[in-house]
């Protein structure tokens, strides 16, 4: 990875979401502006904010696709991620940071 670039993937399954009643809305469904979550594969060196396997909040419309080796990853600069989630083991707060 270069300069300020992060390299994610997205998991399938995090794009449909479930209604309160239960219904599955998939991701393909017409819907006002949603964020995406996603796993940080690799970072550039310019990247002081994240880490690899880090879970990352970011715009599904403002990303580049790529494939290696069969999986299709997403490459986004560190500026175009909304935010980063704490693992659940520490602890403390709320789970996120932004």
């Amino acid at each position: 990875m270069l300069h300020d670039r992060v390299l994610v993937h997205v998991d399938a399954e995090s794009s449909e979401r479930l209604s309160t009643s239960g219904i599955v809305i998939p991701a393909t469904a017409a819907v006002g502006r949603r964020l995406a979550w996603a796993l940080v594969v690799a970072v550039g060196p310019n990247v002081r904010q994240v880490s690899a396997g880090d879970k990352v909040l970011f715009d599904p419309e403002d990303r580049a696709e790529v494939e290696l080796q069969g999986t299709a990853y997403v490459l986004l600069r560190e500026r175009d991620l909304h935010g980063v989630a704490e693992p659940e083991a520490s602890g403390q707060g709320t789970g996120l940071y932004l």
